[in-house]
């Protein structure tokens, strides 16, 4: 029902109808996940595979942006391994949503290092994100990010994260609710720089999403050899406020449940270098060190993103070019016969 309301206009449809809506969708979602939670870990690994056949073959939700965006990420593979990658993608999705499911279930202070593997760069990581300076992780829609906010705060960092809120506001509580049981602090991504300012100035961890659209204005750089808009604040934060930058994931090893939480990259301000010159450089920096990571674990990025698009200059010199071909032909069709 809350996606039908969608498609109705505002003003058409009563507060108290959208509000039901919303409840019934967190009514659904509540018993999907209570049963999500009775079922063993194995046994949602094995309907996320059937369901990925099924959202991808059957019902091809957004294929043609996924079929699009591996193609151009992978351009080397065939079709048949780029289908075989989407499929994979889709069971990284849905596996997703089981293991934040489960994980305040199974994951807790005693026993969280049977989940949770070290890195190389563990003890970096741990050392920058103890320095009492503000820090700023970067992260994307890549392996369980979702599961990492979780894990950062069961590890007792306090960190605070910016993420939209969603429309629905019993789902939106739901899901912060889970978010900040282990010390996470959510930020609406609308509206909430002086909050974001505030946490750095105090010498907290802001943790932000790196790979989303943020439109003509925005900062662009290439991401995957194509080119991508950035938002510029994510660079500011860091340059303004001589904050070290983690690019960070937490990618499953494996076994679900099982994660790696990695720092794939580091950089601090105090220590100059040619990514650090400017918003531009250091946002393709970030970029770079996000796709390195990515690129060797593709089935558990968001390819549903339409994250690329169009530079707009090229759009504005393909709309003039249209306009230089078409003016010769409007002349001929209002030339006066002879």
């Amino acid at each position: 029902m809350a996606a039908l309301l969608k498609f109705l206009k505002p003003q058409t449809v009563p507060a108290a109808v959208v509000r039901f809506g919303h409840w019934l969708a967190y009514l659904l979602v509540r018993v999907l996940i209570s049963i999500i939670q009775a079922l063993s870990i194995e046994t949602c690994l094995t309907f996320s595979r059937g369901l990925a056949c099924l959202f991808y073959d059957l019902l091809p939700l957004r294929r043609k942006i996924v079929d699009a965006n591996l193609e151009a990420a992978f351009p080397e593979k065939t079709l048949v391994e780029r289908q075989r990658q989407a499929r994979r993608m889709w069971e990284h999705l849905f596996l997703m949503i089981c293991e934040i499911a489960h994980a305040p279930r199974k994951i807790h202070e005693t026993n969280w290092q049977h989940y949770v593997s070290r890195t190389p760069r563990h003890r970096e990581m741990v050392q920058a994100l103890l320095m009492p300076r503000p820090k700023v992780i970067v992260t994307a829609h890549f392996g369980n990010f979702e599961v990492g906010g979780y894990l950062t705060g069961l590890l007792g960092f306090t960190a605070h994260t910016v993420a939209r809120t969603l429309d629905n506001p019993f789902l939106d509580a739901y899901l912060t609710r889970f978010r900040e049981s282990q010390g996470q602090f959510m930020l609406p991504k609308a509206g909430s720089a002086p909050q974001a300012d505030a946490v750095l100035n105090s010498g907290g961890i802001l943790v932000l999403l790196g790979d989303q659209h943020a439109g003509d204005k925005g900062c662009w750089i290439e991401f995957m050899g194509r080119p991508a808009s950035c938002h510029k604040a994510l660079a500011l934060f860091t340059l303004l406020n001589s904050a070290p930058m983690l690019v960070m994931a937490v990618r499953r090893t494996g076994k679900p449940l099982h994660f790696e939480l990695a720092m794939i990259d580091y950089v601090d301000p105090q220590i100059p270098a040619p990514h650090l010159a400017d918003v531009t450089a250091l946002t393709q920096w970030y970029n770079a060190s996000l796709e390195q990571a990515i690129r060797q674990s593709p089935d558990q990025y968001w390819w549903v993103h339409n994250r690329w698009r169009e530079h707009p200059k090229k759009r504005r010199e393909k709309a003039r070019n249209a306009r230089q071909v078409a003016a010769p032909a409007d002349i001929e069709e209002h030339r006066p016969a002879a």
